[in-house]
Order: C-alpha cells, then structure tokens, then sequence
C-alpha cells in the first residue's frame, strides 16, 4: 500500500494505536470523480452536484480514535461552512472487518454528531483509492474550479495530547478557499488510523 505508517513517539497515546500520515497528494490535482450513497438520506451524492463551488471532502469512520477526538469539531466545521461551499464525508472502511464503520452504523454516528453534510458509504473502496486517501481523517479541500488547494490536518491535536481542538489548520483554509485565495503551501499531514482496506 501506498500510505506509511510510523510509530507512536510523539504523542502519548495507547501503544497499540498505529499512525498513518496523510499521503499529501500534489496541490492543484482535479478533484476525482465519485458517486457515493448517503446513509442518512438514502441519495446518491456525486462530485458533479457541487460544480462551481468549494468542496471538502474529508475521509472518516466511527472507531478510529483520531476521529472521534474530532467528530464534534467536524460536526461544527459542518455548521459553520455548509452553506459556503460543499463537504462530504466518506467512509472507505472494510465493512466485513470492521462492522461499525458499515452504512447502518455509519447514518447512527451521523445523526447523534450532529453532521449536516452527507456521510457517504464507499464500498468498493474505490473512491479512497482514486483520491490517494490514507488515513482516517484524511481532508481533501478543492476550490471552485476543483483543484485541489489543501490537504492536511484538521489542526495539530491528537488524542492523548494537550493541545485543544480547534480545526485552526483546515478552517485557515477553508476561510482562504472562499475568499479566491490560495491557503499557504506549508501544509502538515493528517495523521491517524490507517484506512482499513480489503484483504
């Protein structure tokens, strides 16, 4: 596989929690295309419904513990920019392995986090591989033409460290993608749990 995973040294969390940094995909690549269903609402939620504005689209699950140290954030992150621009959320997950992050699960989450942006079930796993996704929470965020314009962390919280949550990297972003300006190059990696692929 293409992602990396590093050991814990940096952060004190529990030993048996691997880290998997984001893939930090070129700037400027074209959003890929996807056509995915949404647990919630039952609706197919393609690329094509979001042409001409913003989108982020950010990969996530249930169980990962680097998500739910940041599932409310995501769910504010929601709130806040969703009628700005575009976000979906995207479960790759093997489902046969891991049974929570599957579609039933997956609408449960959605509704007791509050997500106002589709949480969409990626099957095949097809979607993650065609955007080079690694990691769960993995942030994609391309600008109106869908280029790709940041891909990185959420901010520089992990579970078991001090550091709060705050989504300053991605919502530094965000603010800079709806104002036509490109966010700075200088973007760190996403870490978290490695996307739970099929055998």
């Amino acid at each position: 596989m293409r992602s990396r995973v590093v050991a814990c040294k940096t952060f004190p969390y529990p030993s048996r929690m691997a880290r998997t940094p984001s893939v930090m995909v070129a700037l400027g690549t074209a959003c890929p295309d996807f056509s995915l269903p949404d647990t919630v609402s039952g609706r197919t939620v393609a690329r094509s419904d979001f042409a001409g504005k913003p989108l982020l689209v950010m990969f996530i699950c249930n169980h990962c513990p680097f998500v739910v140290h940041v599932a409310d954030e995501l769910a504010r992150v929601g709130r806040d920019y969703g009628q700005r621009l575009g976000i979906v959320a995207i479960c790759s997950n093997d489902e046969a392995t891991h049974p929570a992050d599957g579609p039933k699960p997956m609408a449960e989450e959605s509704r007791r986090r509050g997500y106002s942006f589709p949480y969409l079930h990626d099957a095949t796993q097809q979607v993650a591989r065609a955007f080079d996704a690694a990691c769960t929470p993995d942030f994609f965020l391309y600008d109106a033409r869908h280029a790709l314009a940041y891909r990185g962390q959420l901010d520089d919280s992990r579970p078991g460290s001090q550091e709060p949550v705050t989504g300053r990297d991605l919502r530094a972003a965000l603010d800079a993608v709806l104002s036509g300006i490109a966010p700075g190059a200088a973007q760190r990696p996403s870490i978290g749990c490695n996307i739970k692929w099929r055998a």
